[in-house]
């Protein structure tokens, strides 16, 4: 992933998870300690997934989740 690569929620939410299930962190424990608390070290700085999270909105991350959510939730119905 390049520096100045332009990513949507979505892509770096998916390369956070990547980098700390790579750690061997819960991933969803570790984005839920995040997004709750705003405190940055539940993320790890491998691969520069903390810098990268730090450039959405907490509430835009809680949106794409509940959104994801929301459309797997219809298209199982």
């Amino acid at each position: 992933m390049a520096e100045n690569e332009i990513m949507d929620a979505r892509d770096i939410i998916h390369y956070v998870y990547s980098a700390l299930k790579d750690k061997g962190h819960d991933p969803i424990m570790q984005l839920v300690g995040y997004i709750i608390s705003g405190d940055p070290t539940y993320i790890t700085s491998y691969k520069n997934a903390r810098s990268l999270i730090r450039r959405v909105e907490r509430d835009e991350l809680l949106e794409e989740f509940v959104r994801f959510y929301v459309e797997h939730i219809e298209e199982d119905r």
